[in-house]
């Protein structure tokens, strides 16, 4: 806001500063208490400000394009441990999208918890829609911790070549409503064919290796080899496709006899 060069913009700009801090609480409240849905542009909208001017000034300008601005937008969007998006947890992180969408809610275009590191793929999928109900509220990296829990699964299909599916396994102790959120963002953002994908890449990497290994030691030799991938994986993230693809790979009794392809 300081380096605006506009007398009467930058007054504008200024003077939204407590609207800006209110819509962040607000924002918070409602998070809390997992009503996100229920909140309203109207209600975060910018005194004496149209929304596109608001977007483009306080964001576009103020923190895109700013030397001090960018500074913000580029620490932002490096926080995520290898530049993973947390929406998806595969693609790597390009923009930052809003979480609450900015020309909706243009009170929080420049909050940072409204502002989430995404893939493109996520951040497109995602679009600027607001949720409209609570099932169908996207999870929120930064508030919804579901990863201290195991919920991410997969089946190996009755297919050739071998093909896995991957889907939702919500542990006893989750509510309904988080079963209905993870299931949603589940669909959302595509996971169960991106993790297939990558899952079925993966199995054409190590097809040779496992050749190798059920050639030298048997069904057992290549079950121990994924268990061990497996518990590798996991251990850095409880709830990573490539964890999931070798524990699933490991369980199944005709793949690790051969089924993988000789």
């Amino acid at each position: 806001m300081a380096s605006t060069k506009d007398l009467a913009r930058r007054m504008l700009l200024l003077a939204a500063g407590d609207t800006v801090e209110a819509a962040g609480a607000r924002f918070r409240q409602a998070a809390q208490a997992g009503t996100l849905h229920e909140l309203l542009g109207t209600d975060f909208t910018l005194p004496g400000l149209p929304t596109s001017n608001a977007v483009q000034w306080i964001y576009g300008n103020g923190m895109v394009s700013t030397k001090d601005g960018r500074a913000i937008y580029d620490q932002l969007k490096a926080a995520p441990v290898d530049e993973r998006c947390p929406l998806c947890g595969h693609g790597m992180v390009r923009t930052l999208d809003h979480y609450l969408p900015k020309n909706t809610f243009p009170a929080l275009c420049v909050d940072p918890l409204n502002l989430v590191p995404a893939c493109a793929d996520c951040n497109h999928a995602k679009g600027d829609v607001p949720p409209t109900s609570a099932e169908t509220t996207p999870l929120h990296p930064y508030l919804d911790h579901i990863d201290n829990d195991s919920w991410l699964d997969a089946r190996v299909a009755e297919s050739e070549p071998v093909w896995l599916e991957f889907y939702v396994s919500p542990p006893p102790t989750w509510d309904s409503l988080l079963i209905d959120r993870t299931r949603h963002h589940f669909e959302l953002f595509g996971l169960a064919e991106l993790f297939s994908v990558q899952a079925n890449r993966t199995l054409n990497s190590i097809r040779q290796l496992l050749r190798s290994a059920l050639a030298a030691g048997g069904e057992s030799l290549v079950r121990a080899y994924l268990a061990d991938e497996a518990a590798t994986r996991l251990a850095h993230r409880p709830n990573g496709w490539e964890g999931v693809t070798y524990r699933t790979l490991s369980r199944d009794g005709a793949f690790c006899s051969g089924r993988f392809g000789l």
